[in-house]
């Protein structure tokens, strides 16, 4: 067996989850995981399915005729993670702060001069408590490359947050 990730987009409408399920039960495919969710009004997401690597044309037929009602599905060949497990110490990342433009560039730019790898990235708004002026909220696994201290990570971090108004912090993953 072999994994594939299948990535899709598309007009959102009741019933597409099930369809793609579908599709890949009828090749053979077992899903494993995935990421869905709406997204500026379209479905959007990843999906991890294991099957037979004889399969994966049938999976592709199967898939296209989800894709003729409007989702476009990519199917690509996954990495064997196990072969080379991570290195580095994983951290739980989290951020809030007044929306602005800027503030993922910002962040990501910090993150990538440090060596850093962002293994999942989650962001979305939500209205301050009081003035119901538009916070901006960052959630990430990150992984620390190898000899990189979370002390520094940190101090990386908050140096950045007062110039984009933010707070930040670190923690363990679990």
């Amino acid at each position: 067996m072999a994994h594939f990730v299948l990535s899709v987009v598309g007009s959102d409408r009741p019933g597409l989850t099930q369809a793609l399920a579908a599709a890949v039960l009828s090749a053979g495919g077992n899903w494993l995981e995935s990421h869905l969710s709406r997204l500026g009004g379209l479905y959007v997401g990843s999906v991890l399915v294991d099957l037979a690597a004889e399969d994966v044309e049938g999976l592709r037929a199967a898939v296209g005729a989800v894709d003729a009602h409007g989702l476009q599905v990519r199917i690509a060949p996954a990495l064997d993670v196990a072969a080379a497990p991570a290195e580095g110490e994983a951290l739980q990342f989290s951020l809030v702060g007044q929306d602005r433009p800027g503030i993922v560039n910002q962040v990501t730019a910090v993150l990538s001069g440090l060596g850093a790898n962002i293994e999942s990235f989650r962001t979305w708004i939500s209205a301050e408590a009081h003035s119901g002026a538009p916070l901006f909220n960052m959630h990430a696994q990150l992984r620390l490359p190898p000899g990189l201290s979370v002390d520094r990570a940190q101090a990386a971090l908050e140096a950045i947050s007062a110039e984009v108004m933010v707070d930040v912090s670190l923690a363990p993953a679990a």
